[in-house]
């Protein structure tokens, strides 16, 4: 029935060592997921006290923008070993789409 299953042993060093791996990450982990609610703080307070939508849209899809990436790097693991041309890819498409969208935005607005 459970031929499937693996018994690891690791030695203490061993252990020790995935330990303080894993402690790193999730300090990392919580460090993104605090700044990332700091920033939708701000975003709420941005609209909150009003200002002028030409103040607010950029500021808004800036702070957007680094979520985007703090969540790739950190939530989705883009910062791990063997993940390098997939994280290429996606941020070279991101900026690729980046500079579509500014450069139809100019066409029209000029």
């Amino acid at each position: 029935m459970a031929h499937d299953t693996h018994d690891i042993h690791r030695s203490r060093a061993e252990y020790e060592f995935v330990k303080r791996k894993r402690a790193t990450e999730m300090r990392g982990q919580l460090t993104s997921f605090a700044i990332m609610i700091f920033l939708t703080l701000i975003a709420f307070t941005l609209v909150a006290a009003e200002f002028s939508p030409y103040l607010i849209v950029p500021i808004l899809l800036l702070l957007a923008a680094i979520q985007v990436v703090l969540q790739l790097y950190h939530f989705m693991h883009m910062g791990n070993k063997g993940h390098g041309m997939m994280a290429f890819f996606m941020f070279s498409g991101m900026f690729i789409a980046f500079l579509t969208v500014l450069a139809m935005v100019t066409i029209v607005w000029w």
